[in-house]
């Protein structure tokens, strides 16, 4: 992953580093596992092992405000100490090392368990403010380890409300809203991000768009990027497992259901790439994913 973060330092440095409306940056593709994934000595990962450049970093994302010098974090990953290095990094200081606010959408291993990261053993941070939904908070305050983050007050708890806005300036609203997925320890937020000058749309991790009480089309007409659950490319990456046990909308399912709608299929970057998804790399399917107009999230992409 080395070269692809040179180059999108280079273009933050150039692109970011004037901008003075909100953004946010992707600093991370993967789902929870990684890329590659720990055990697979498969093709899909046998390249990223040999070779460090293809490795990729789990899903997240920075929103920045230039004008206001804050900016917040999208899930606490595993790689989340490479994650804030590199932001730090590609906007040559320009915002605090640690973010205004974390928000977090469930508790699955690749959303959550970054938080470990500033505990006393780690960073010892203070009161960094972590916003979550109901079942979260409950989920963080009263199990170990992460329980001991809140009493020594390394992160400060906000809970948020489904379906309620919250203004974090004056140009820049989140609001968190719940998607059905596998919801072992907690509920799963989705978040729309409004900014003076874009709406975004997140939602990494649901079960299958149909089972949502919401339109997925609709979701993504009002919105300008929409960063959507891709972790399967197609029912048969995983052949030994049930697929039903890990349900989620399959890339092909999505791409059928926008082919016929240009204009909403241009604002949709798939993220939350399994290991196995071929999108992850130079591969046939993701060179006619784009040719038909849909993109792909990379880490450094600045929208």
């Amino acid at each position: 992953m080395r070269v692809s973060i040179v180059l999108c330092f280079l273009f933050s440095v150039l692109g970011v580093a004037n901008a003075q409306t909100p953004y946010i940056q992707i600093l991370g593709v993967a789902q929870d596992g990684g890329y590659p994934h720990i055990g697979c000595e498969k093709t899909c990962c046998a390249q990223a092992w040999q070779n460090s450049e293809l490795r990729q970093w789990i899903v997240s994302f920075a929103l920045a405000d230039p004008v206001t010098g804050k900016w917040w974090l999208f899930e606490a990953t595993p790689d989340i100490k490479d994650q804030l290095h590199y932001f730090r990094t590609a906007t040559a200081g320009r915002y605090n090392y640690l973010p205004n606010g974390i928000f977090i959408t469930h508790a699955h291993i690749g959303h959550y368990t970054g938080l470990m990261e500033l505990g006393r053993e780690a960073l010892g941070s203070k009161e960094v403010p972590v916003y979550v939904l109901d079942k979260m908070s409950k989920f963080l305050e009263t199990n170990g380890p992460w329980s001991q983050l809140v009493s020594l007050k390394n992160i400060s708890i906000q809970k948020l409300i489904a379906d309620e806005t919250l203004g974090l300036t004056s140009t820049i609203q989140v609001t968190a809203f719940t998607v059905p997925h596998r919801d072992e320890f907690s509920e799963t937020a989705g978040f729309r991000i409004n900014t003076r000058s874009k709406k975004y749309l997140f939602i990494p991790d649901i079960d299958k768009w149909e089972k949502w009480n919401k339109k997925i089309v609709i979701e993504v007409e009002r919105a300008d990027i929409a960063l959507l659950d891709a972790t399967f490319y197609s029912a048969d990456e995983l052949p030994h497992r049930d697929i039903s046990e890990i349900p989620h909308p399959l890339v092909q399912e999505t791409m059928k259901l926008f082919e016929s709608l240009p204009t909403l299929k241009s604002k949709i970057h798939f993220i939350h790439f399994n290991h196995t998804n071929p999108l992850l790399r130079a591969t046939e399917e993701k060179k006619d994913l784009e040719q038909v107009g849909f993109k792909v999230a990379a880490v450094g992409s600045v929208y």
